[in-house]
């Protein structure tokens, strides 16, 4: 019974979390009027669609998310400079029988629902597009392989090219209904992390933390996971990517925990490393201290007008300032990665590296380095808001520095 119960809080959160939306509808009628002025040419952008007898949560195109808002699926948007349309599959009853209700071309709130003041059926897209096609400017289109095929043979003779460009730039910068969405995700990630810590014990296995870390986020209302969560120990915690969370743990190792949530289609990105027993050896720390020092410096350099790619290059001299290998070799070696990217719909969210950061964008920090022959990999990533003076750390509440990570794992 008591299982039961559990089950039903978690599929009642995850109801809510689909239902929920952190951003007004009127804001999304604002991001395609910002777009339009900027648009030549015609932009076609394609939801995802179910398979058959499809019962999980499907993640909407991000790119139609960001300017629509709608996660129902098999809906197309039509945007011109001078117009916008949406169009949605009419009603089936057998299907609604098995998926619920949907709003459908034919409702009279559907324009209310959407936000589009045109809402049509998707036989007159067609017209729609040739329409369009009359003025003069390329084509853009937002959508999978199979989209981006359909529309070439509505409009063979016209150039047809990827949209997404279109929108990078604009979802950089972040409203404030956007910043409290990933603050609220941030905030669930961080209880997440807390609560999987208290499982990080030897003998215990990485699925079994990571096991935590997912319930508490789904206990909270939360979509699920930003990305496959990452718990690797040991050798593991050298892998920048491991994710199958299947070893032991054993006393004396070192965790990295990357690991954050998606709430209300918004997401989290956030790194820990930690000690298996609650005690960095010395070694742990020096390099834990000197991955800390380069995060920090990367954080205190972090203002509007920095472009997104010295942020790495921060990071990487700051690490080589601290000392060399055995062979002489410059400790930056063992840093593989870049240390930063913006956040958003996305866990990577669309970017230019040479782009200047503005006040209202968002991203992370994330130094590491790893050392596979010690069994070895350290990581600390934190989410950054860049403001006017400088960068305010969203992630900060969860404990960074060494002493503070072991103080918070003896409770």
């Amino acid at each position: 019974m008591r299982n039961t119960r559990l089950l039903v809080s978690v599929f009642t959160a995850l109801a809510i979390a689909a239902s929920a939306d952190p951003i007004p509808l009127g804001e999304y009628h604002q991001r395609r009027a910002e777009l339009r002025t900027k648009l030549e040419g015609t932009l076609v952008l394609f939801g995802f669609v179910e398979g058959p007898d499809e019962v999980y949560h499907h993640p909407q195109n991000s790119d139609f998310y960001y300017l629509t808002g709608w996660t129902q699926p098999a809906a197309i948007a039509l945007l011109t400079p001078a117009s916008e349309t949406l169009f949605l599959p009419h009603r089936i009853p057998r299907l609604e029988t098995y998926m619920g209700k949907r709003i459908a071309p034919e409702d009279s709130d559907a324009p209310a629902s959407t936000g589009f003041d045109a809402v049509q059926p998707p036989e007159k897209f067609e017209a729609a597009l040739a329409r369009a096609l009359d003025s003069t400017g390329p084509v853009y289109v937002i959508g999978d392989a199979a989209a981006i095929a359909k529309i070439k043979a509505l409009a063979p003779f016209r150039e047809v090219s990827d949209g997404s460009r279109l929108l990078a730039r604009q979802r950089m910068k972040k409203s404030e209904a956007e910043i409290a969405a990933i603050q609220r995700a941030t905030d669930v990630s961080m209880d997440a992390h807390r609560a999987a810590w208290k499982r990080l014990t030897p003998g215990v296995h990485e699925y079994q933390a990571a096991a935590t870390f997912t319930a508490t986020l789904l206990e909270a209302g939360c979509d699920g996971h930003a990305y496959e969560p990452i718990f690797g120990s040991g050798p593991n915690s050298t892998v920048l990517h491991y994710s199958a969370n299947s070893r032991r743990m054993d006393a004396g190792e070192v965790i990295v925990i990357d690991a954050a949530a998606r709430c209300g289609n918004y997401t989290s990105d956030i790194t820990r490393t930690l000690p298996i027993g609650g005690k960095f050896t010395r070694r742990q720390r020096e390099v834990y201290d000197i991955v800390l020092g380069a995060q920090q410096a990367v954080i205190d350099a972090i203002k509007p007008g920095v472009e997104l790619r010295d942020l790495t290059r921060i990071a990487r001299e700051y690490i080589d300032k601290q000392g060399k290998d055995k062979d002489g070799k410059p400790l930056s070696k063992y840093l593989p990665h870049g240390v930063s990217h913006p956040v958003g719909i996305d866990v990577h969210d669309p970017a230019s590296m040479n782009a200047k950061l503005e006040a209202g964008m968002l991203v992370t920090v994330e130094p590491g380095l790893y050392f596979p022959e010690e069994n070895l990999g350290v990581r600390i990533e934190d989410l950054v808001l860049v403001t006017e003076k400088g960068a305010t750390l969203m992630s900060g509440a969860l404990p960074r520095r060494a002493d503070e990570v072991e103080k918070a794992m003896a409770h």
